[in-house]
């Protein structure tokens, strides 16, 4: 393993590793603008040009690898002669709409020209090379060709990562640009990332175009919930309100992408269907009612339900709430059904895409709730007359049930209590004598249990809004007034508890996990 010098800092490092990762490993920063690590190295940029001892000419810190004994100057007058060149040439025919641009705070020239540069342009304005503008190139994707620096790291993604090729790098010299090839639209599943690497306003979402400038967002790390993947993201939200998701690299689970569809699903988490009230059911409607009384009667009802109990739990829960819920449903004496519902036209690919849509599946089998009781045999115990309260968690039974939509309804009509702990409003809300509003994954702390049994923190980004609570804390509270002297007050909490009876998960705490998540045998 050789030992590289960096602006006197040494640092041992493993054969093949570029100076740059190197130089990132000892926090020192080498600008860079084609460089991306889940690419292949293009080295046309030169904004990472650096002085190596003994070598004539600069070199790029990108595809230079380390040696042993070398010395690197990254501050020396010589590269920061060059790094003012790269970026006065950069910025010639650069079009002077920063202020309506909406990679402000975010953009690398930006950043770059203030940190490293700082000098007049000498091309007037009428001189610089008009294109195109504005250009819509997919459903997610705006094209602004002015902007564009021809890093050509969207055309190595759509190359080299989604292989669908729709992007290419077409003329010469200055009036080089990015366009669409030839029939071709940026449509694939994971066609937002191009924006997520364009290190300028070249490309922007169409989807959170002018909607939030980026200084008034902050950001939280979480973990997808749109599929079985669970790929980290970040939350970018303000004032309760979440703006967009973006990926957040993880070697073992995404990488550094993350496809269209979990991406956009940050709208569904937030919307007029979100349920934001207690209610009990009276005479012909329901009424708001308040969280003590409504948690008390649940309880109650349970302790003493005066006939069988049926508890219906989704993969759509964090782990805290399916252990909970089998504390819960061990305590009543009920029988559990765990369901990984998706929809039939629910698909996959070989990459990110999991056709599993729910984010936590492994997380059922984790707790032994994927071997209990199916639907249809709660259906039998109701329709048998063996149910009397019947406990719906994060699960829209209607709508599941398409072909069976009716005998569903008969069955929920027939039994006398029925509890529907939900985030959104259904059809399956309306035959509930109590539903109480949860929060989203978006909302909570906590922890989901991914495909590949890879338990992940969840963190609470923006408050449940309305009467919304985390459901840990619901379940916590019922299962406090059936086991007196319980006190639960923390997700954390929750998770040692689990951790000292689930022996997957023993050995782990709840700060142990990590941003990266910890393997376990699900």
């Amino acid at each position: 393993m050789p030992t590289v010098n960096i602006d006197g800092k040494k640092i041992e490092v493993e054969d093949g590793l570029t100076v740059i990762q190197a130089a990132e490993r000892l926090g020192i920063e080498i600008p860079h603008y084609c460089w991306h690590p889940g690419l292949s190295i293009s080295g046309n940029c030169r904004m990472c040009l650096v002085e190596i001892e003994k070598q004539p000419k600069l070199q790029i810190a990108c595809n230079t690898r380390v040696a042993e004994g070398m010395v690197v100057q990254t501050g020396s007058e010589r590269t920061k002669a060059a790094q003012r060149a790269v970026l006065e040439f950069l910025l010639l025919n650069h079009p002077i709409d920063c202020p309506v641009c909406d990679q402000a705070g975010e953009c690398k020239l930006q950043e770059y020209y203030m940190d490293y540069d700082r000098q007049r342009s000498r091309m007037a304005l009428p001189d610089k090379v008009r294109k195109h503008k504005a250009v819509p190139i997919g459903p997610l994707v705006m094209l602004d060709q002015e902007r564009c620096i021809l890093c050509a790291r969207c055309t190595r993604f759509v190359d080299e990562v989604t292989k669908t090729h729709e992007l290419a790098i077409f003329e010469r010299g200055n009036h080089c640009e990015v366009a669409l090839a030839p029939g071709k639209t940026l449509d694939n599943p994971y066609s937002a990332n191009v924006v997520d690497i364009c290190p300028v306003g070249a490309l922007t979402s169409r989807d959170f175009r002018f909607r939030a400038r980026v200084w008034y967002l902050q950001k939280t790390d979480a973990v997808c919930g749109a599929c079985a993947n669970g790929c980290n993201i970040e939350i970018f939200h303000r004032e309760g309100r979440i703006y967009r998701f973006q990926p957040r690299a993880n070697p073992d689970v995404n990488q550094y992408w993350m496809c269209d569809a979990g991406r956009l699903s940050c709208h569904g988490l937030q919307g007029e269907s979100r349920l934001l009230e207690v209610l009990t059911r009276g005479t012909d409607s329901f009424a708001v009612g308040e969280w003590e009384s409504a948690v008390g009667g649940l309880a109650s009802t349970l302790r003493d339900p005066a006939g069988g109990v049926a508890f219906v739990v989704s993969a759509q829960s964090p782990n805290e709430e399916l252990y909970l819920l089998r504390r819960l449903a061990a305590r009543a004496g009920a029988m559990v059904a765990g369901v990984s519902w998706s929809p039939a036209d629910a698909t996959g690919d070989d990459f990110l895409v999991k056709a599993d849509k729910n984010p936590n599946t492994a997380g059922l089998r984790l707790f032994g709730l994927d071997g209990g009781a199916s639907l249809d045999a709660v259906w039998d115990a109701i329709e048998a007359g063996r149910v009397r309260v019947l406990v719906l968690h994060r699960s829209d039974v209607v709508g599941w049930a398409s072909g069976a939509s009716k005998r569903v309804r008969e069955a929920l009509e027939r039994v006398p209590y029925v509890a529907v702990l939900d985030t959104h409003g259904s059809e399956t809300a309306q035959y509930a004598n109590l539903v109480l509003p949860l929060a989203t994954y978006a909302e909570v702390d906590g922890t989901v249990t991914n495909h590949a049994g890879r338990v992940q923190r969840l963190r609470e980004a923006v408050p449940p809004p309305g009467a919304a609570r985390a459901g840990w804390s619901v379940l916590a509270d019922v299962v406090a007034r059936l086991e007196p002297g319980l006190t639960i007050a923390s997700a954390e909490q929750v998770f040692t508890a689990m951790a000292a009876e689930v022996p997957a998960l023993a050995g782990i705490d709840h700060a142990g996990i990590g941003p990266h998540g910890v393997s376990v045998r699900a």
